[in-house]
């Protein structure tokens, strides 16, 4: 099962595997010890997924222009 670590994974890879988790808990498919397994997958690759976010947020830089006409980068603030 080497292919389903998570540092082997991209961030669309591991959205697409919670998305599948997500689906099938939803149809409540699957015995008890089954859906605790798939939920506890679900919990990491959720925690997988925010940190690649987090990641990719905070190498976006805003470009400006001042008045002036320099031009400089800042940190983008989504707030």
């Amino acid at each position: 099962m080497e292919e389903n670590k998570l540092e082997n994974m991209n961030f669309e890879q591991a959205l697409r595997e919670l998305e599948d988790i997500v689906a099938k808990l939803e149809t409540g498919e699957g015995n008890l010890e089954a859906s605790i397994a798939a939920y506890e997958r679900g919990i990491e690759l959720k925690k997988y997924c925010e940190k690649r976010l987090q990641e990719a947020q905070s190498k976006i830089e805003k470009i400006t222009i001042t008045p002036d006409g320099e031009i400089k980068t800042e940190e983008f603030d989504l707030a």
